[in-house]
Parts: structure tokens; sequence; C-alpha cells
């Protein structure tokens, strides 16, 4: 699959940390990536756009990262949807509920570029 088709969905409530997960996917050559600030968002978004990727913060006011996470895996069309959850937070509880609704990666911030493109490359394949 080629990068510049590639649609990548950002979900974060801080604009600089999308704004720094976004300039690392311009980086490694990706050009459609998309942004929101809530899960609400996030979920329009997906419903309106082919997003391949969703990169999501865990911790989120109103709904949470793990909650936008299991909505994506009741929807048919997106249940296989590659998903990334990008957090502060290390708790072995929340790592397992990630992973357990179908998370294909957890990453702790703070990390490298380096680290992000191999992340991305892995879900992306």
């Amino acid at each position: 699959m080629a990068k510049t088709s590639v649609k990548i969905l950002v979900v974060d409530d801080s604009r600089v940390m999308r704004r720094i997960i976004a300039s690392f996917l311009a980086k490694m050559g990706y050009e459609n990536i998309l942004e929101a600030s809530d899960a609400g968002s996030a979920m329009r978004i997906i419903a309106a756009e082919q997003v391949a990727v969703v990169i999501s913060d865990y911790s989120m006011p109103g709904l949470s990262g793990l909650e936008l996470l299991k909505a994506i895996r009741r929807d048919p069309v997106n249940k296989d949807m590659p998903f990334v959850m990008v957090t502060a937070e290390a708790q072995l509880g929340q790592i397992i509920a990630a992973f357990r609704e179908g998370a294909q990666q957890y990453v702790t911030k703070p990390f490298t570029s380096e680290y992000m493109e191999y992340i991305i490359n892995k879900v992306v394949r």
C-alpha cells in the first residue's frame, strides 16, 4: 500500500501531541493525515472517510481512547481497522484492556520518531 494513499487518523485532545504525531507521519511520507480532538469527532471522520489506521490517545475528556476502540470494533465495516493506542498511561490493566479490545500496538509517551515509524510500518502492512 502506497503511503500517499493511506489515511491515518490521529486522535488526541492535545493539539500539540496531534501536531507532533502528524509531523512524524509526514516525515515518514504519509500525506493523508486527519486529526480529531475527541472520540466523537473521530467517529464522524471514520464514518465519512476511508481511514486505514487510527492512532489515539487513551485518556481524553468524554469518551476515552478505549471507548473509541470499542466503538470501532463493534462496527462491522471498520472492525479490523488497525488501531494504535498512544498514551502516557503505562498501567498494566490499561495495556491489557487495550489489547483485549483489539489494539494492535500500545505506545507510551514519550516516544521517538524512529519508534513511531517502526510501529506504523508494522500496522500498515
